[in-house]
């Protein structure tokens, strides 16, 4: 009968699993993004009049929500196929847009076609680029 010979285990401070390290990229991007999201926000809130802090706080909510979303699929995107990396790219975007577009006191039909034109238009151009530049 055969057996197996143990593999010794690891010792030390090396038995632990190393914390994940976030490159100033991985910061960077969603910072920069929610903070020019959230200045366009509260600008085309404010059409053309003094600022308020009703339009500030809007403008720092959807800035910070953005920045969260964004780092939270940059985290997420490498586990993920393919496919549902462009969808998610895309559903991003297309809520993004919609939300944007439904600042500017139009109708709830106009904000989601837009939105959502603008979404498939990621989705296809994202999946494009993963499908040719994956290995």
């Amino acid at each position: 009968m055969a057996t197996h010979a143990a593999m010794p285990g690891r010792s030390g401070s090396r038995a632990h699993a190393r914390a994940r390290h976030h490159t100033p990229l991985a910061w960077a991007l969603p910072l920069v993004l929610g903070v020019v999201y959230g200045f366009y926000a509260a600008f085309i809130r404010r059409d053309g009049g003094p600022s308020t802090g009703g339009q500030v706080l809007l403008g720092l909510v959807s800035g910070v929500a953005l920045a969260v979303l964004c780092f939270a699929v940059g985290r997420i995107q490498r586990s993920l196929p393919r496919e549902l990396r462009a969808a998610v790219y895309g559903a991003l975007t297309a809520c993004a847009i919609g939300f944007l577009v439904s600042l500017t006191d139009t109708s709830v039909l106009r904000s989601t076609v837009l939105g959502l034109v603008v979404g498939a238009g990621v989705l296809c151009v994202s999946f494009y680029v993963f499908y040719t530049r994956e290995t």
